[in-house]
């Protein structure tokens, strides 16, 4: 694809956004399309970081993630689900895979979350090579990369230099979005983070892949709102369908009806029909603030990969601890460092 026809394309974005949609007098969003060279961390972080410590890093971490992702295709989703839950809380210091009592990962609303054994893997193979070297925290945001393109996602360059971080409180895990929010909570959530509506749009799209439990969208399906019925945003098929896969809590559904498997953007293309699976997803296309970003999305794969790499980019470095009076580097992901 041309550089001036992928220009064409994001400036045709910023015009549908612009011309299309006014967030109420009361609220005020500055909304542009990223570059990738406006994420960096005035060199906080560093491509170059493991290059002398540990050049080994990068192949170790990307075969890992494929032999796991050819396994088991629901791991990318996990992956970019766990990154999102750890960057979300205390910023990107793998505080979100500390196991023990009242962590965060011991929260309800961690309950779900997977992948942690990939990272545990990845670590111990590391260790071998590079001991007491890579980061928890730049091990989870790699590997959220490399199984994102094992997918047919966009591949981003990823900064190194993260510590991991000492701290890790249940509570404060309760304060990630789950899927029940409207979307104001969630648009103030992610500008507290360094995110803006732009964000918030691509990195739904993440639910081109993965899947969630019927017992998260059962509401949806029986008693929306206290009403003894169905959610009436939801096509007529796609609810039937739902209420025959969704008869026990227990059971998953894929969060892209159409293509499950692919990471492209049917996902917006299904919410323009009404198939969006949680709330916030369908969420997105009602909202005037939201819904011409969708429509953008929807016809604009190019854009869609290009502005996930850049908003995966600013995800990954949210708060990042890099002092070595910050965090550590942990031998083992699961607990922090004896001295």
């Amino acid at each position: 694809m041309s550089n001036s026809l992928f220009s064409l394309l994001i400036l045709l974005l910023l015009y549908t956004i612009s011309a299309s949609s006014h967030p109420p007098e009361d609220t005020i969003y500055t909304l542009k399309v990223s570059t990738l060279e406006e994420t960096n961390l005035d060199n906080l972080l560093s491509f170059a970081y493991y290059h002398k410590s540990c050049p080994q890093f990068e192949s170790i971490l990307n075969s890992k993630v494929n032999e796991w992702i050819k396994k088991d295709y629901t791991l990318a989703a996990s992956l970019l689900r766990l990154h999102f839950h750890d960057c979300s809380v205390r910023g990107c210091d793998a505080s979100i895979l500390l196991n023990h009592d009242g962590s965060e990962r011991t929260a309800q609303a961690s309950k779900t979350l997977r992948g942690f054994e990939v990272i545990d893997d990845i670590k111990a193979e590391l260790e071998k090579h590079c001991p007491k070297t890579v980061s928890c925290a730049d091990i989870l945001s790699g590997a959220t990369r490399d199984a994102t393109v094992e997918l047919g996602g966009p591949y981003w360059s990823v900064p190194y230099g993260r510590k991991d971080g000492l701290i890790s409180i249940a509570k404060e895990a309760e304060m990630v979005p789950m899927g029940h929010e409207n979307i104001t909570s969630l648009v103030e959530f992610l500008q507290s983070k360094g995110l803006n509506v732009l964000d918030l749009v691509v990195l739904s799209g993440a639910h081109t892949i993965g899947r969630a439990s019927c017992g998260s969208i059962q509401y949806r399906l029986y008693n929306y709102q206290g009403t003894g019925k169905p959610d009436p945003s939801i096509d007529p098929k796609y609810l039937n369908f739902l209420q025959r896969k969704c008869r026990w809590a227990s059971e998953y559904v894929d969060l892209d009806a159409t293509t499950p498997r692919a990471f492209d953007p049917v996902y917006y293309v299904n919410l323009k029909k009404k198939m969006g699976l949680l709330s916030t997803d369908q969420l997105l296309y009602s909202d005037p603030r939201t819904s011409p970003i969708v429509s953008a999305l929807a016809s604009a794969p190019y854009i869609f990969k290009h502005q996930f790499a850049v908003s995966m980019t600013k995800v990954g470095n949210i708060e990042v601890l890099t002092d070595q009076d910050e965090g550590e580097i942990r031998t083992n992901c699961n607990f922090v460092n004896a001295y």
